[in-house]
């Protein structure tokens, strides 16, 4: 898998004149390697020249860490007191043009920067993200198993199976990452419970407020589980509750919301632009009047980050290709009075737009 992965790169490469790629940390690295650097200021990169092998420069303390595929990379690790930069010039050659892992943290460019003086270096993404953001079967199955195990956690809450009512938005949230783990993921990467006006802010930071009866509860969570390979593929999904009777007012807008959403499902076929699934979904909430408060794009992409390409927004005119993954969540924020937003994973598909997740889309009431 990660031989053939960097072979497409390598085609990519040559096609746009980019002798070699170094990717650090960030998710290129695990995608293409299987390996997932530590965030240190000890230099992990992987060298991949467009015509030789290539290497995964790594700490010496850190490379037990690695799992050796041989025919993909060979391992160089270094120990402290050697100059890991130089060794990286070295492999990576008098060359042209290279392409730099976008998250590779910026001391590192200068300093190679200034060890190959003569180089060019462009955005490794120019490279990754045509390979990164067509997912084939096992990615798609991947996310399909990541997306299954949220609804399960996202029909719990809508059962009214986890307390809310005299808990903390805080509280909430941790109890749901406990779930997320237990659910089969190996990391949460968030878990938004936000309460009556805070969910007004589409990333509300989960705080002390208490969860009061009579209020909407807004929960967007997801996190990594990996594949059969090691690699980490994320989910990500929103869901609101309201405790008790919603108010005629937060009932009409999420009706909305709704229905904002199954248009922008509907729209998400092979060979639409993602700008026009974007504004399909738009135009539902703007003719119902609360277009001011529809203040984020549509989707994102979502594979082994979170946030990738492609992204459902104005101004992005690419056509959806079978394997393209991506959120469809419209979100409706009135602020100091109460936000909804309903969010899916759906991943584009020759038979039509195919969901990861299939919890109920409706505003669940719950007692508390």
């Amino acid at each position: 898998m990660f031989a053939e992965r960097l072979s497409r790169a390598r085609v990519v490469m040559a096609d746009q004149d980019v002798d070699a790629m170094v990717l650090s940390v960030g998710a290129d690295l695990p995608y293409f390697c299987g390996y997932e650097a530590m965030p240190l200021e000890r230099l992990t990169l992987l060298v991949v020249p467009r015509d030789s092998d290539a290497s995964l420069i790594v700490p010496f303390l850190e490379a037990p860490r690695v799992v050796e595929r041989p025919g993909v990379f060979d391992i160089v690790s270094w120990k402290d007191g050697e100059n890991a930069i130089t060794l990286a010039a070295r492999l990576i050659g008098d060359v042209d043009k290279v392409a730099v892992g976008d998250q590779t943290w910026a001391g590192f460019l200068v300093d190679l920067s200034t060890e190959l003086p003569g180089t060019q270096f462009i955005r490794a993404s120019e490279v990754t993200t045509p390979i990164r953001s067509i997912k084939d079967t096992a990615e798609v199955e991947a996310l399909r198993a990541a997306g299954s195990a949220v609804d399960r956690i996202a029909a719990q809450i809508q059962a009214g199976q986890i307390p809310l009512v005299g808990r903390t938005e805080a509280e909430v949230s941790a109890h749901i990452g406990h779930r997320i783990i237990e659910e089969g993921h190996q990391k949460v990467n968030f878990a938004i419970v936000a309460s009556g006006p805070n969910a007004a802010s589409p990333h509300h930071e989960p705080g002390d407020r208490m969860i009061r009866p009579g209020e909407a509860v807004l929960f967007d969570f997801g996190g990594t589980m990996a594949d059969a390979h090691g690699v980490g593929y994320c989910s990500d999904i929103t869901r609101c509750v309201h405790i008790g009777e919603p108010s005629p007012g937060f009932a009409a807008l999420y009706e909305v919301l709704v229905a904002s959403h199954a248009a922008g499902l509907s729209a998400a076929t092979v060979g639409t632009a993602c700008e026009v699934v974007d504004a399909v979904t738009r135009s539902v909430i703007d003719d119902a009047g609360y277009g001011e408060f529809f203040i984020h794009r549509t989707g994102h992409g979502i594979g082994v980050e979170a946030h990738e390409h492609p992204n459902i927004v104005v101004g992005n005119d690419l056509p959806l290709v079978p394997g393209h993954a991506f959120s469809i969540e419209p979100g409706i924020y009135v602020p100091g009075e109460w936000g909804a937003r309903l969010e899916d994973i759906v991943v584009a598909a020759v038979a039509g737009p195919d969901a990861m997740n299939l919890a109920d889309h409706g505003l669940a009431l719950v007692d508390g």
